[in-house]
């Protein structure tokens, strides 16, 4: 995970875009840029969306996701138990068990139990290392600053971070910086890559194995360029990136997930572990009392995966139906598309708990036509993560 921001962004349009320390890169390879949480960044390249998509199902794809946000929090005591238990006041995760060289997806809520956004937390043995979305960042920076300020000295890191994801990640990046073969999913270290000392996690947000490398932006292009020297290796865009994390199952902020939504009806309850929800550190984040009482009772919609029965795609916005004909909407899209790997239209949205059981035929409204859609399981492709 690592977590994406909003699919666009329509402030942009009148306040200048920001660049990444990859943004000639882009241009030097014909990428179609576009607005997307504040910044230009390459939607898809000369060779469209379909085969990006496949070629990081079957090899390699490299993304440019430097628009997110990298947050350092150091122990103002020098005791990273210290840093875990403040960061713990913030997020439902059990950061204090999370061990030097790890990393944890977890969210930041709201007093009404609402998710202010996702967000990857690693322990980097004297620091945590805080990856969040795009479209957040400054508003997870001041909240990171109010609410640790006693406890931790709080940085934003103006780096790179980009993403290789594919089946032969580890071989392509292993040509470069070979001990990268011997990590696991979740792992982070430090790595030396053409000679710079870089932060890489093994993670990503495509479903697939793959590793995610914060890199100074001096030498962002260098790296890139030297990754798709390999010709397992290929530059992707956001539209790729999109259509790879949707077929995954996972949720996009600003779209599946918002301040609106609580962790349990997004089917997020597993990042909320036992330590944080019974014993001497239950609860303790904002919202806690609404979300582990949800989390006791179960929610009264549910996010689920949705399979179209028609060739038609079923996009955002789109109202559900429990009939053909007639009725209310009971719950809607979130995000929808064509799925390359799976080669049909799939979907996810929110519905009635009583209704999201697999096989459950629903009716999605789409330009005034009703067409049915099945309730199925995620994920639509199966995770490739590399796991002991």
């Amino acid at each position: 995970m690592s977590i994406d921001a909003k699919t666009s962004d329509a402030k942009t349009s009148a306040t200048p875009l920001q660049r990444t320390p990859l943004h000639a890169l882009h241009l030097a390879l014909d990428a179609r840029m576009a607005p997307f949480a504040g910044y230009d960044m390459p939607l898809n390249y000369p060779t469209g969306v379909l085969k990006e998509h496949r070629h990081t199902r079957a090899a390699a794809g490299l993304f440019d996701v430097s628009h997110m946000g990298q947050i350092i929090l150091r122990p103002k005591s020098g005791g990273m138990a210290d840093a875990a238990r403040a960061i713990e006041r913030l997020v439902p995760a059990d950061i204090l068990g999370l061990a030097p060289g790890r990393q944890r997806y977890t969210f930041l809520t709201n007093d009404s139990g609402g998710i202010l956004d996702d967000l990857m937390v690693s322990n980097r043995s004297d620091h945590y290392l805080l990856v969040v979305n795009a479209a957040c960042k400054a508003q997870d920076l001041a909240l990171l600053q109010d609410g640790l300020e006693r406890d931790c000295n709080v940085e934003q890191l103006d780096r790179a971070l980009i993403a290789l994801q594919g089946p032969k990640a580890e071989s392509a990046l292993a040509r470069l910086s070979p001990d990268c073969a011997g990590m696991q999913f979740m792992d982070v270290r430090e790595l030396t890559i053409l000679g710079t000392e870089c932060v890489v996690a093994r993670s990503g947000y495509t479903g697939e194995d793959g590793f995610e490398i914060s890199l100074p932006a001096d030498v962002a292009r260098e790296i890139a360029e030297g990754l798709l020297e390999n010709p397992d290796v290929a530059p992707a865009g956001l539209a790729a990136r999109d259509t790879l994390r949707l077929e995954a199952g996972l949720c996009l902020y600003g779209a599946d997930i918002d301040t609106a939504t609580a962790p349990a009806m997004a089917g997020l309850s597993w990042a909320i572990p036992a330590a944080r929800r019974q014993g001497p550190r239950t609860g303790g984040f904002p919202g806690a009392r609404i979300i582990l009482e949800e989390l006791d009772r179960g929610a009264a919609s549910r996010r689920v995966a949705l399979a179209p029965e028609t060739r038609t795609p079923v996009r955002a916005g789109a109202p559900l139906f429990a009939e053909e004909s007639g009725g209310t909407p009971l719950g809607h899209v979130t995000s929808g598309g064509f799925g390359p790997s799976v080669d049909r239209p799939i979907a996810m949205g929110y519905v009635p708990t009583a209704l999201s059981a697999p096989g459950t035929v629903l009716f999605a409204e789409v330009r005034g036509r009703r067409l049915p859609v099945a309730v199925a399981t995620f994920p639509f492709v199966e995770h490739q993560y590399k796991r002991a």
